[in-house]
């Protein structure tokens, strides 16, 4: 699978990221439950609600929202703010399936937007991460089908089925489900985040997803930034 990066977004976007082969999506083991409620405990422990805003990482998002995407951050939150707003509101995280909920536990820890794609949904095809064009319909999660413009930014695969809006909605189509058994792992970056942080967030979910789903992973998390080959 080659991941790369359309020439007009390079510098002003890049992504960590991972693959793990043969989970057992459809199990929850308590042992990961509980390491989730403790990823919960510590951002609780580290963070509040009214100094997250000056956080130097949430302020990040917050100023590509605004530069790049044209979205107020104070209206539309980026992902991970969004989720880590929820647990410091007393709320638990969501309960979707253990991978997903390994990855909402790896983005409130690292505070980056982390996307799961089932990878033989889209046959690991080739990936660009580019501009969308006018009129290009998207099929978000639990949302009505979209019609993107051309300065929303988007994941999809060479032949045109979008992954994700980036950096914040994953597509109905490639979701991850129970009987998903192959994770691609996409951690968003912006101008300003450390790579080392999307590559920790990465390995974090790969850990986990090896130590209590079963799952197995052959090559460590990367960084791409133009263009990669990732070995699936």
């Amino acid at each position: 699978m080659k991941f790369s990066i359309d020439n007009k977004l390079r510098g002003k976007v890049f992504v960590g990221v991972g693959i793990v082969h043969n989970v057992r999506n459809g199990e929850y083991p308590s042992e990961l439950l509980t390491v989730i409620n403790d990823t919960v405990k510590e951002v609780r422990s580290k963070y509040s609600l009214d100094s997250l805003k000056d956080d130097p990482i949430i302020r990040r998002y917050r100023d590509f929202y605004w530069h790049e995407l044209g979205i107020d951050p104070t209206k539309q939150r980026p992902a991970q703010e969004a989720l880590l707003r929820r647990v410091l509101r007393g709320e638990d995280l969501p309960r979707i399936n253990p991978m997903v909920d390994i990855g909402n536990a790896a983005s409130i820890k690292y505070l980056v937007p982390i996307g799961l794609y089932d990878i033989d949904s889209f046959g690991g095809r080739d990936l660009v991460i580019r501009y969308a064009r006018d009129g290009e319909v998207f099929n978000p999660i639990g949302s009505p089908r979209k019609s993107l413009t051309s300065n929303q930014i988007i994941l999809s695969t060479m032949d045109g089925l979008i992954l994700h809006v980036y950096p914040y909605r994953d597509s109905e189509t490639t979701k991850i489900r129970p009987e998903t058994r192959n994770v691609l792992i996409v951690t968003a970056g912006v101008p300003g985040i450390d790579e080392d942080r999307l590559i920790n967030s990465a390995q974090f979910i790969i850990d986990l997803a090896v130590k209590y789903l079963g799952g197995n992973a052959h090559v460590n998390p990367t960084v791409v930034r133009d263009e990669r080959d990732i070995n699936a």
